[in-house]
């Protein structure tokens, strides 16, 4: 699907097809096709082969390049194209604002969560009772 719209976006937009290919940019943009040919070949590869996690990261990063390749083809624009990333986000005092509460609560979130796994791990184990 990944691919169809692409080639379906690259064939209808003049613009994006500019952007991909008429820009001489094609060296710097060129990665993302190929480590999604990567990804999509790893996902066939690991799922035949019986890999639990590998297939999930793949796809996740499968998913990260689709985006990546969005953000290539419409740059700078976030409603293409009549709306510039500068002109659709806020102000650098609200945006310092959300970084420093994020800056306090991520760690505090990511500390008691680690705990939460450390107190409540080998407390049930498969077979138990009340556990299905």
């Amino acid at each position: 699907v990944m691919g169809v719209v692409s080639l379906w976006t690259v064939i209808g937009l003049p613009a994006v097809a500019h952007r991909w290919f008429g820009s001489g940019d094609l060296v710097w943009f060129l990665p993302v096709p190929v480590l999604v040919l990567v990804c999509v070949w790893g996902i066939f590869h690991t799922v035949r082969h019986q890999h639990e996690a590998t297939p999930f990261l793949l796809t996740l990063a499968l998913c990260f390049l689709g985006y990546t390749g969005l953000i290539i083809s419409i740059w700078p624009n976030i409603v293409p194209p009549s709306l510039t990333i500068w002109d659709a986000s806020s102000s650098p005092s609200s945006q310092l604002f959300a970084l420093v509460g994020t800056v306090i609560v991520l760690p505090i979130i990511l500390v008691y969560n680690g705990l939460q796994y450390r107190v409540f791990r080998g407390k049930v184990r498969e077979g138990d009772a009340g556990y299905r």
